[in-house]
């Protein structure tokens, strides 16, 4: 498929959070002592270090949710 072609349909609901989600990236990367390309193209990284960039920055989302939830919930 074309790149002309692709669809990006990750969109963010409120786009002023892409600075700190990619801070979060960053830090994530850091934590795990992944190298994070200075070009910005991923295309070099392996699946496992971007899967695992991903798979820990929703479980932070997650936890970050749900701490949020039970503040709102135990008030």
């Amino acid at each position: 498929m074309a790149s002309s072609n692709r669809r990006n349909n990750n969109a963010l609901v409120v786009p002023q959070a892409e600075a700190a989600l990619q801070q979060l990236k960053f830090e994530v990367a850091q934590e795990l002592g992944i190298q994070m390309p200075p070009d910005g193209y991923y295309g070099y990284m392996a699946t496992r270090d971007t899967g695992a960039i991903g798979g820990n920055i929703t479980r932070r989302l997650v936890q970050l949710a749900e701490q949020q939830l039970a503040a709102q919930f135990y008030r």
